[in-house]
């Protein structure tokens, strides 16, 4: 979906999308000090690093930053779940505080689409916002440098997110496709104005029963410039476990699942020589 009337001014988007395009100009070398480690999932990811592990397909074209629920150091939170834990902040000046303004409106955001969509669900607002308390949501800065239209790879892959939602503030050149419902069309995400994307995750969809549809969608930056992105993936507490809390819509069938284990499942998978060690990672849609 795409939303207006967010609240989220043009200026603390513009800052936070300078502060990434002033991240990634940094020389490669200065950004590689900051890299992501297996036991710390914060920090730069270099161009091609994570992409799908076994896949023979062009590696990912884009670099990345990622950024966490920032929990101090030493938060007993951290000792019962490892991704929880303190962010690497580059040492420039304003981007902290450019990036957690906007991450602040993004939290306000997700909690008034939450609590529509718990309404719409049948589900006590105020009980499903407390699965969002101290949080394992995300955010992903990313720099996608442009393609021809020889290029047979992607920005980002086709795929869906594993979250709840997914909140957007589109580059102005576009570029991210979504696959049109039941069927095999790609269609353009262009908001206009200062309208968000909102993207439904999978463990919304399960929560829904598939009542809420998760939808595949991928990059491809055929705009002839630099493409920024930062989307922030609003996921529930780590020990929230998942299962329909409504009626399954017909022919929906799927397991429920811990959120803590399915996010490091998923941080562990982004590794290339990772073997997935469950295969219904994917959440999927309804099924035929």
């Amino acid at each position: 979906m795409t939303i207006t009337g967010h609240g989220i001014s043009p200026k603390v988007v513009g800052a936070a999308r300078q502060a990434v395009i002033d991240y990634f100009s940094q020389p490669e070398s200065k950004k590689l000090s900051d890299q992501i480690t297996r036991d710390n999932y914060r920090g730069y990811i270099p161009t091609g690093f994570f992409s799908p592990a076994g896949d023979v397909a062009p590696a990912d074209n884009y670099e990345g930053y990622k950024l966490h629920f920032e929990v101090p150091a030493g938060d007993p939170l951290s000792s019962r779940c490892d991704l929880y834990g303190p962010n690497k902040w580059p040492a420039m000046p304003g981007f902290q505080e450019s990036l957690q303004r906007y991450w602040n409106e993004c939290d306000r955001v997700a909690q008034t689409v939450l609590w529509a969509l718990a309404e719409t669900m049948g589900v006590a607002p105020k009980a499903f916002l407390r699965y969002f308390e101290r949080p394992l949501t995300n955010m992903t800065l990313l720099h996608y440098p442009p393609q021809s239209k020889a290029d047979e790879g992607f920005g980002i892959h086709p795929h869906k997110d594993t979250d709840a939602l997914t909140i957007l503030a589109p580059d102005p050149g576009g570029g991210l496709l979504v696959k049109y419902r039941d069927s095999d069309e790609w269609i353009s995400a262009e908001p206009t104005g200062n309208a968000l994307i909102v993207n439904i995750g999978d463990m919304l969809e399960l929560w829904s029963g598939g009542y809420f549809r998760s939808t595949p969608h991928k990059v491809v930056n055929l705009s002839g410039a630099e493409r920024y992105s930062f989307p922030y993936f609003c996921v529930p507490r780590f020990d929230t476990v998942i299962k329909p809390l409504r009626t399954p819509q017909p022919g929906f069938k799927r397991d429920r699942i811990h959120v803590g284990d399915i996010s490091r499942e998923v941080w562990r998978n982004n590794w290339p020589d990772a073997v997935p060690h469950d295969p219904k990672l994917d959440l999927g849609t309804l099924e035929d």
